[in-house]
C-alpha cells in the first residue's frame, strides 16, 4: 500500500521569505521518511475550512517542478486541476515537462473544477456555469492524443485544435498516469472508468466511501474495463505531528481502506507540522508499505 502526503497550506511561521525553505524541508523530509508520493492542491486562494482565502497559495506546477528538484523519488502531482484554470494543451505541457525534468514522476491529477470564488475574482471561467465535464472529457481525450504523439487536429465538444504538437513527449509511459478526482457518481465516476488510470476519494465517511467504490465498479462493468486496474487512492485529513506520536489509530485507518480495496492514501499536512513530523513518520509508513 502507498502512502502520500499534502501540502495544502503555506503559511509557515516566518514569511513569505520563508516559504521556499519549509516546502524544501518538507518535501525532502517526506521522501527520507519513505512517502510515495508528494501532492499539492491545485487553487489560487486556500480553501475555506483550512484558512483564510487571502492566506498564501502557491502556483502549483511551479511548485511541483521546485519539489521535483529537491527530491529524488516520490512521485509528484495536483489535487486537483480543475479544467477551467488551464487552456488543455497547456496542461498537458506543463504535466509533461514536469514528467520529463522528474524522471517520470508526475501524475496528471484532474477534476472538473468548483471553486467559483477564486475563478469569479481573478476573471477566469466560472466552473458551475462552463460546461465543466465536457471540457474535462475533452481534456482527457486530448491528453491521451497528445501522449501518443498524434498530431492530427482535434475536435471536441469545446476545444479544436488544428495541430496538438507535443515535443518532448514524457519519460513515463505510456504516459503519466491521469488521477480524476471527485466523487460525482454520474458524471466523474464514469469518466474515471472510460479514462482514469486513478481516481481520488474522501474517507470521512467508510459507508459512503465503499458505496462510491460500488458505483466506479457499475461504470467499469457498463464501460467493459477491469476495475483492479485503476488505482484508487483516498485523501484523509490528519493533524501529521499527532499521527506520527499515534500511529495505532492511523494504522487501523490503513487497514480498514486497504480491505476495502485502496491503495494509496494521501495525508493531509498539517499547519505546524514541522519537518522532523515527517521523520517520525517513517515507522508507520513502513508498515503501511507491508499491508
Amino acid at each position: 500500500m502507498k502512502v502520500g502526503l499534502q501540502i495544502n497550506r503555506f503559511d509557515y511561521p516566518g514569511g513569505n521569505a520563508k516559504i521556499g525553505g519549509n516546502v524544501k524541508k518538507i518535501s525532502m523530509a517526506a521522501e527520507s521518511a519513505g512517502f510515495d508520493s508528494i501532492w499539492v492542491m491545485d487553487h489560487f486562494f486556500q480553501l475555506p475550512g483550512i484558512g483564510l482565502y487571502t492566506d498564501p497559495m502557491l502556483e502549483a506546477y511551479t511548485t511541483l517542478g521546485y519539489i521535483a528538484g529537491v527530491t529524488n523519488k516520490v512521485k509528484l502531482g495536483t489535487m486537483v486541476t480543475g479544467v477551467i484554470y488551464r487552456e488543455p494543451a497547456i496542461l498537458i505541457n506543463a504535466v509533461t515537462s514536469l514528467d520529463v525534468l522528474s524522471g517520470g514522476r508526475a501524475y496528471l491529477g484532474i477534476g472538473a473544477g468548483w471553486n467559483d470564488q477564486e475563478a469569479i475574482a481573478l476573471g477566469l471561467l466560472d466552473p458551475l456555469n462552463s460546461r465543466r465535464f465536457d471540457r474535462l472529457e475533452d481534456t482527457l481525450k486530448l491528453a491521451l492524443q497528445m501522449w501518443s504523439d498524434d498530431r492530427k487536429a482535434f475536435k471536441g465538444m469545446i476545444y479544436k485544435l488544428p495541430e496538438p504538437v507535443l515535443s518532448p513527449q514524457p519519460v513515463t509511459k505510456p504516459h503519466p498516469p491521469i488521477l480524476i478526482g471527485g466523487g460525482g457518481e454520474e458524471k466523474t465516476l464514469k469518466l474515471v472508468a472510460e479514462y482514469g488510470d486513478a481516481c481520488n476519494l474522501f474517507a470521512r465517511d467508510m459507508d459512503q466511501l465503499v458505496h462510491k467504490l460500488e458505483v466506479l465498479k457499475k461504470h467499469c462493468r457498463d464501460v467493459g474495463r477491469t476495475y483492479d486496474e485503476i488505482e484508487k487512492t483516498v485523501l484523509v485529513g490528519v493533524d501529521v505531528t499527532s499521527a506520527a506520536n499515534d500511529t495505532d489509530q492511523s494504522f487501523k485507518t490503513a487497514i480498514k481502506l486497504k480491505e476495502l480495496g485502496i491503495g494509496h492514501i494521501i495525508y493531509s499536512a498539517n499547519k505546524n507540522a514541522d519537518p522532523s513530523s515527517y521523520v517520525k513518520f517513517a515507522d508507520m509508513v513502513q508498515k503501511i508499505h507491508d499491508l
